[in-house]
């Protein structure tokens, strides 16, 4: 058989393996792929008829063997035993099987070595080759980064400041095995303002997406502005929350608060599954330290730590704290309203600045809020009755005596 000579073969596949971090087998497979498609482009210009067409599924029949003792690569193809040829790249002819096989037959398959020669194995077939192969390493690696960063999905991994694109900053993350560093992307709208993204810097980022497909560009798509990295950071935190002693039952974050003169704020509702375990104080720490830890991985981050209360009332005065509540008034079950009464003096920060407080304390619970002050309150309940009054008088007005009319009789 003949074949199309690659000197160096064994030392290329070695170093590709190396520098891709891909197995030898998968540096094979992508190398047939590649010299696949640059036969196509040989066996194409070859064509001399301008009328014969080359259908998708045309080179169907043909295959890629490569040779690493040898150091080459063969072409074969499979082709059908006829008397009559019609089309030579799949069809053979009986009387030339016959010269080696006595016992062939018409209908009958068989593979015939298709290699070109050396020479005509042209350079644009090459550079084909080359280009394939360049696209065939890439697509091994992003199958490769997919296997590996899929199941890690929704963690959290530690990154490094790499480059900046537009309003992107690229970062680099290790990969396991030795690989080398995979990079990744940090848009704008997953950055929180008080991070200083500076070369080199060290984070830790919320792996959001692993993105599939051939697109060009950073694979994972990684976060410090999603919830589930202060869930990950209080997980590391509160040896608790690893136990499942306590767990957090919802959580609401606002990183990027639409008015600079707000700052970043989180509510997270805790609970416990051991009575004697208090889920907040174990959330805060001793003198604060546990707490303090998350606070300073988000740059000074505001966080509430509230308990999660089955009651909807209770739980949505949790909620709202530090502000204190006089009253929580569920007015809709269903449709998830309430009102809820605070002192006069409480009013500003239960509502919070830019309605920061309300704003999270209503995404944390599910619940509408409406806050008023205990005197807007006190008048709506004087209005309610004053109109319930008035309502009954015009539904029951008073009976009026009729002044009796002064009879007359026979005898006057």
């Amino acid at each position: 058989m003949s074949i199309v000579q690659l000197p160096g073969l064994s030392f290329l596949i070695e170093e590709i393996s190396q520098s891709h971090s891909l197995s030898q087998s998968a540096v094979q497979e992508a190398l047939r792929e590649a010299l696949f498609k640059g036969y196509e482009r040989f066996r194409r210009a070859k064509e001399t008829n301008p009328n014969h067409s080359f259908g998708e599924d045309y080179f169907t029949n043909f295959r890629v063997e490569l040779d690493i003792d040898d150091e080459g690569f063969r072409v074969l193809a499979l082709k059908t035993v006829v008397e009559n040829v019609e089309n030579p790249d799949h069809e053979i002819p009986l009387a030339e099987v016959m010269e080696v096989n006595q016992e062939a037959r018409v209908g009958d398959e068989m593979v015939v070595d298709v290699t070109p020669e050396q020479k005509d194995f042209g350079r644009m077939a090459a550079m084909q080759t080359k280009q394939v192969l360049q696209q065939k390493l890439r697509d091994q690696q992003r199958l490769m980064i997919q296997s590996e960063f899929k199941e890690l999905e929704g963690t959290v991994l530690q990154a490094k400041v790499q480059r900046f694109e537009r309003q992107s900053v690229i970062m680099t993350i290790q990969s396991a095995y030795g690989r080398p560093e995979v990079e990744a992307e940090l848009p704008r709208s997953q950055q929180i303002n008080s991070d200083n993204y500076r070369a080199n810097a060290t984070f830790k980022v919320y792996l959001k997406q692993v993105r599939e497909g051939s697109q060009r560009g950073p694979q994972l798509l990684v976060s410090r502005a999603d919830a589930g990295l202060v869930v990950y950071l209080f997980a590391n935190e509160v040896p608790e929350i690893e136990e499942g002693i306590v767990r957090i039952v919802a959580i609401a974050r606002e990183a990027n608060p639409m008015s600079r003169y707000v700052t970043a704020r989180t509510k997270i509702a805790v609970d416990s599954l051991d009575k004697d375990v208090d889920p907040v104080g174990s959330c805060i720490g001793a003198r604060g330290s546990r707490i303090q830890a998350v606070v300073n991985e988000l740059k000074g981050e505001k966080i509430d730590v509230i308990r999660w209360s089955p009651d909807p009332a209770i739980y949505i005065a949790n909620a709202l704290s530090p502000s204190q509540i006089d009253r929580v008034e569920l007015l809709d079950a269903e449709e998830h309203q309430a009102m809820v009464v605070v002192p006069d003096n409480q009013l500003s920060l239960a509502i919070g600045k830019d309605g920061q407080n309300v704003r999270l304390a209503a995404r944390l619970t599910g619940w509408r809020i409406d806050i008023k002050s205990k005197s807007d309150y006190q008048k709506m309940q004087q209005e309610q009755r004053s109109d319930i009054g008035e309502s009954v008088e015009q539904e029951n007005p008073p009976i009026e005596e009729e002044t009796p009319t002064p009879s007359t009789s026979e005898e006057e």
